[in-house]
């Protein structure tokens, strides 16, 4: 099929905040999925009518990204109202059901329901699952969808995915819900490292959006070890919360040695939190590449030492009962 959509770029900012100064200025809301190169094909339509349908009926922006050969998934990139988005998603998931109905040899059992996986960012996360998973229980009360978060990163990315299933209404609702809270915490997520699928399945061995936990780093390919241009040079910065920042220093700054060898990147810490979040700026400079890399390895010692803090509380817990 030829007839990409020639709309948003699957680099862009996953929850973003307009800033013009205009005073028609509104809420902007970018939103990221994995899809099957099948179900790509079916919301682009023949010769591109579905997605452009699609813009037309909800006013957002709306693309697929390219062909990868060999590469059995894409990215689905919807921009605009948070309204929008949420209906777009909506009459998606409705196009897919009606494209891929359910076997006959299932009508005896409950309808398998349809859903659709969504890309965020790690940072923002948090956002929606909420403290004690808060928040994304009221998302599936309220939509009548049910969410599952995975635990990993996808490969070479700081994204996640979150499957949302149910009924087109009920997913349209849960996008809604979920659009809100990434805007209201939408500067967490900047410094994102976009999942593109086929990135790391050489050197994974699985199938792109397939979850595996990772515990260290040494499956990363080895740094670039010659000495970047100065031209190619980027800087980003990340916000990491204070009592957090211990666990990615390591004991006499072990840990983020080897995350800056490893890497290629030079990466500096705050020695203050830079606002009332208590939250510590992480700078890190390098090629596009080694920071890609610098970032992936910062999350995962996050989510490692998370995980062990669970395990943790949960041991406390069994202690005292």
């Amino acid at each position: 099929m030829s007839s990409e959509a020639p709309a948003q770029s699957d680099t862009a900012v996953s929850a973003h905040r307009s800033r013009s100064p205009s005073p028609v200025n509104h809420d902007v809301l970018t939103l990221r999925a994995l899809v099957s190169t099948k179900d790509a094909g079916v919301i682009i339509g023949k010769a591109g009518k579905n997605v452009a349908d699609l813009r037309e009926q909800t006013g957002v922006k709306a693309g697929v990204s390219k062909v990868i050969p060999g590469v059995h998934e894409r990215v689905l990139t919807v921009s605009g109202s948070v309204e929008g988005v949420a209906k777009a998603y909506s009459i998606i998931v409705s196009q897919l059901t009606s494209a891929n109905p359910p076997s006959p040899v299932s009508t005896n059992s409950p309808t398998h329901p349809s859903s659709i996986r969504l890309l965020i960012s790690h940072n923002l996360m948090g956002s929606v699952i909420g403290r004690s998973g808060m928040k994304i229980k009221a998302i599936q009360d309220t939509s009548g969808s049910r969410m599952i978060a995975s635990k990993d990163m996808l490969p070479q990315s700081t994204e996640r995915i979150v499957e949302v299933q149910g009924s087109a209404e009920s997913i349209g609702r849960a996008i809604e819900e979920i659009g809100r809270a990434l805007l209201e915490d939408w500067e967490r997520g900047l410094g994102t490292v976009y999942f593109h699928p086929g990135a790391g399945d050489e050197r994974s061995g699985r199938r792109p959006g397939q979850s595996s936990r990772r515990s260290n780093g040494r499956n990363s390919p080895s740094p670039n070890m010659q000495s970047p241009q100065p031209s190619n040079l980027r800087t980003q910065n990340i916000s990491i919360p204070s009592d957090m920042v211990g666990c990615i220093i390591g004991r006499n700054g072990t840990k983020i040695t080897e995350i800056r060898r490893l890497s290629g990147s030079k990466i500096s810490i705050a020695k203050e939190p830079h606002d009332d979040t208590g939250e510590r700026m992480f700078t890190i400079i390098g090629t596009p590449e080694a920071n890609e890399k610098a970032l992936f390895l910062l999350y995962n010692q996050l989510e490692s030492e998370k995980e062990r803090r669970v395990g943790r509380e949960q041991l406390q817990q069994e202690e005292q009962d």
